[in-house]
C-alpha cells in the first residue's frame, strides 16, 4: 500500500476540504461502543472496473458543463492570448440565469450568456487568458454564479507556458512504451456520493507512426478517454479521467488504470487520486440544519514524550447536537502504522470518541504529527480532521 509521507511533520497534513473540525478532548469514554478500523489510504483494485467509450457530462444542480477544466497543455509565450469556451446546458424545467462570472486574476477576461436559458437550452461562458506571465504553469478560476445553484461553480483554466520549445521527449519523460505522459500520478479532487469528476491531462505519440491507446486492469469507478485515439505521430492528445462515486467507498482512495499501447501492455499503471464525501449539494437549507452535527471539545491531543517504538494514543471526544444520527464512514490518516477506532451511530444528543493508537518505531526523532480525517454524514462537519502530537526521542 501507497502512502503519501515517509516522515511526520507539519507539511504531512493532508489538506482535502479545510480543517472542518472545531474540536475534540484527550481523554474521556463515549457513550456508545467502539469499533476498531485502519486508517490509511485505500487502493481500489484493478480489474475490478470497466472503461467508459464516453466520459460523462459534468452535472452541478440545475446545469450540466461539456466540461470544468480546460487544459491548453504545453504553449508558448509566443503563442499570444489562449480562448476557450465552457458550454452550459439547462437540464431544469425553469429557466436559468448566469448572474455573474469573476475571474481569479486580471489576467483572464470572461464574457457569459446574459440573457435566462430556457430549458434544454444552452448558454456559454468564454474567457480570454493573456499569456503573457512568463515561462510558468498557470492554474486560473472562473467562478460563476447561477440561478438555482446553492454554492457557485468554479471553471479552471491551466497549462504550462513555455519561452523555447522542447522536445516531446522533454514534455513528456514518463514513457509508457511509444507513449509519454508528464506524471504518472494524477488527481482528480473531492466527489461526492452520487456524482462524478472528471480531469484532464495530456498524452504524447513519441514515435513516427499512429498509437492506439487503451486500458486494462481500470480499478472500479474510474473511466479513461483518450482524443484523438489513435494519436497521430509525433503529436499529442487529451488523456479524460472520471472516477465516478461508489457506494462502498469513502474518503481517500487511489484507482489504477494500465495503458496498452498498440495492443501492448505498457507494464506501468498510472494512478488518480480522489476523495468522496457523502452528498449533500441537494439538500435545501432546512435539511442541513437538521442533520448530524459533531461538536468536538478540541481537534487536537498531544501524546506528551515517547521513545522511539512507543505506541502514541489519543482518544477524540465529541457530542452529536444536530438532529439526525452522526456517522463516521471511514477514517484516514497520514502515517500507515496508525489504527483508529471509531463509534458506531451516534444518536442526537450522545456522546461519542474517537481513538488512536501509533505505532512510532518507524518515526524519526523530534516533533510527531499524525493527521486523521474523518469522512461524516454531518452537512455542515463532512471532512473532520483530528491531529495527535508528541516529541519523539
Amino acid at each position: 500500500m501507497k502512502h503519501g509521507c515517509t516522515k511526520i511533520s507539519g507539511s504531512c497534513i493532508i489538506a482535502v476540504i479545510g480543517l472542518l473540525a472545531t474540536s475534540c478532548l484527550c481523554s474521556g469514554a463515549g457513550n456508545t461502543e467502539a469499533k476498531a478500523e485502519t486508517g490509511s489510504m485505500e487502493e481500489i483494485p484493478a480489474g475490478t472496473g470497466k472503461q467508459a467509450e464516453t466520459s460523462p457530462q459534468e452535472r452541478i444542480g440545475t446545469v450540466e458543463f461539456d466540461k470544468t477544466i480546460h487544459n491548453f497543455g504545453d504553449v508558448m509565450l509566443g503563442d499570444g492570448p489562449l480562448k476557450c469556451t465552457f458550454t452550459m446546458k439547462n437540464v431544469s424545467d425553469k429557466p436559468v440565469v448566469i448572474y455573474n462570472v469573476v475571474t481569479s486574476c486580471g489576467c483572464t477576461d470572461v464574457e457569459w450568456t446574459r440573457e435566462p436559458i430556457k430549458p434544454g437550452n444552452t448558454g456559454t461562458i468564454s474567457t480570454v487568458y493573456t499569456n503573457d506571465e512568463g515561462p510558468y504553469p498557470f492554474d486560473k478560476t472562473l467562478t460563476a454564479y447561477i440561478s438555482g445553484i446553492g454554492k457557485p461553480v468554479i471553471l479552471r483554466i491551466r497549462g504550462i507556458a513555455h519561452e523555447k520549445q522542447l522536445s516531446l521527449e522533454e514534455l513528456y519523460p514518463e514513457r509508457l512504451l511509444t507513449a509519454g505522459v508528464k506524471s504518472m500520478e494524477l488527481r482528480c479532487g473531492n466527489i461526492e456520493q452520487g456524482h462524478s469528476r472528471s480531469d484532464e491531462t495530456n498524452m504524447a505519440n513519441l514515435s513516427d507512426y499512429p498509437v492506439k491507446v487503451t486500458f486494462s486492469d481500470v480499478s472500479r469507478g474510474l473511466s479513461l478517454e483518450v482524443s484523438p485515439n489513435p494519436i497521430p505521430a509525433r503529436s499529442i492528445a487529451q488523456l479524460k479521467y472520471t472516477v465516478t462515486a461508489q457506494p462502498d467507498i469513502w474518503g481517500k482512495n487511489l484507482y489504477y488504470a494500465t495503458p496498452v499501447i498498440n495492443g501492448k501492455s505498457s507494464d506501468r499503471q498510472l494512478s488518480v487520486f480522489a476523495f468522496t464525501t457523502a452528498g449533500f449539494s441537494d439538500m435545501t437549507a432546512a435539511e442541513r440544519s437538521d442533520g448530524a452535527r459533531p461538536v468536538f471539545t478540541t481537534n487536537t491531543c498531544s501524546a506528551g514524550k515517547l521513545r522511539k517504538g512507543d505506541t502514541a494514543s489519543g482518544t477524540f471526544t465529541f457530542s452529536n447536537v444536530g438532529k439526525d444520527e452522526f456517522i463516521i464512514y471511514k477514517a484516514d490518516t497520514d502515517w500507515p502504522k496508525a489504527n483508529v477506532a471509531l463509534p458506531g451511530n451516534v444518536k442526537s444528543g450522545y456522546k461519542g470518541t474517537v481513538s488512536v493508537n501509533v505505532d512510532t518505531s518507524d518515526m524519526p526523532e523530534g516533533e510527531m504529527l499524525v493527521t486523521m480525517t474523518l469522512t461524516t454524514n454531518s452537512p455542515t462537519r463532512p471532512i473532520v480532521n483530528l491531529f495527535l502530537t508528541g516529541w519523539i526521542e
